[in-house]
């Protein structure tokens, strides 16, 4: 059985736990007694007893729901009366089974007979009534905490989102002011090459969903779109080492982490080399993490505790908020200088892989 739909089902859950919990008190009611008497008759009294109990105590239900909208203490009476006023209907049927059944027809002197015994039955009753507002309320407490949960996780994507998409207007406004640039030059066919790469990323980054982890080998595939708007540009001065270990390519990644380091070392780097430079991307397995690397041999930076803040640059600190809602404290962002020039960006992430399940 799946608890958990019997719990979500309040309609089956009430009927579930109705019916087993006067089954309960038919075979409590029968073990005590074993004290006096064991006869059959007596346990078809107790059968009879437990289903007028199970059906009595089923218009509670319709009441309690009724007055829950009142003022706290009008609940409260109105709770006590119903559950005495049925407490005692209950009692008195109880007592017509013990004297018709039990004793074959006995009746009392006195008409208060009928009710002796009505503060168990009320004691029983107020047992069910404790067991309904304690399941009612928690189950309100279980969809508020759904609720709010589920509206931290609508907040949490939202903010994923915002962060990935931040990138795009940043690379396309770069990329497309170079195309007005090689349009200016009368470069057009180089143009029309870097409108058309430009159009199969974008259809790429607008394809991928930010929320969810990317194969690397997808991460390396959007690079090689990204490079090859970016090779229209530089020609033979952009040189692309890639060292990517093979065990590494099914391992998740975020959608297009990489990209905003790519392109800071082409714009920091590469285009301030009058020959050029080399952009080395690396990813390799180290434990439990994915390692990636991404390093070129320009003129450097200034670099403290393995921080470099940029005057207006968005990419690396994107980088990192995005890496913080995705892994919390299980990730490291560093950033060194590399040997012998030049920067170097080291992310580590949790080694994770498709679940095909």
């Amino acid at each position: 059985m799946n608890w958990q739909k019997l719990f979500e089902d309040r309609e089956r859950l009430f009927w579930t736990l109705h019916i087993g919990g006067w089954a309960g008190f038919a075979l409590i009611y029968y073990v005590g007694s074993f004290l006096h008497d064991m006869r059959a008759v007596w346990i078809f009294v107790i059968v009879l007893n437990a289903i007028a109990g199970c059906l009595i105590s089923i218009p509670l239900r319709y009441i309690y729901r009724k007055v829950a909208t009142f003022q706290p203490l009008l609940v409260l009476f109105s709770v006590l009366l119903s559950c005495f006023l049925i407490s005692l209907l209950w009692q008195v049927l109880k007592n017509l089974h013990v004297w018709e059944i039990y004793k074959h027809g006995w009746r009392p002197d006195e008409w208060y007979y009928y009710f002796n015994g009505a503060v168990n039955s009320f004691f029983i009753l107020m047992c069910w009534t404790g067991l309904y507002f304690g399941i009612k309320n928690y189950q309100l407490l279980q969809k508020e905490k759904q609720n709010a949960l589920k509206s931290s996780a609508m907040a949490h994507q939202a903010h994923i989102k915002m962060l990935r998409y931040q990138l795009n207007p940043h690379f396309l406004f770069n990329t497309l002011n170079a195309i007005s640039t090689l349009i200016l030059v009368k470069e057009n066919q180089t143009a029309e090459q870097m409108v058309s790469r430009l159009s199969d990323f974008l259809r790429y980054s607008l394809d991928k969903d930010p929320i969810k982890k990317v194969p690397l080998e997808q991460e390396v595939q959007a690079l090689g779109l990204y490079l090859d708007i970016e090779k229209v540009r530089f020609d033979e001065r952009l040189d692309v080492q890639w060292k990517v270990d093979d065990g590494t390519s099914k391992a998740l990644v975020p959608s297009l982490i990489l990209q905003p380091l790519v392109e800071n070392a082409i714009k920091y780097a590469i285009s301030k080399m009058e020959q050029g430079g080399v952009i080395c991307i690396a990813a390799r397995l180290f434990g439990r993490d994915l390692l990636l690397e991404v390093a070129d041999n320009g003129p450097g930076a200034d670099i403290v505790n393995g921080q470099l803040h940029r005057t207006n640059g968005v990419g690396l600190t994107n980088i990192q908020e995005r890496l913080h809602s995705l892994y919390g404290q299980d990730y490291s962002f560093v950033v060194s200088h590399n040997d012998p020039t030049g920067v170097k960006v080291s992310i580590r992430i949790p080694y994770e892989l498709i679940d095909n399940g």
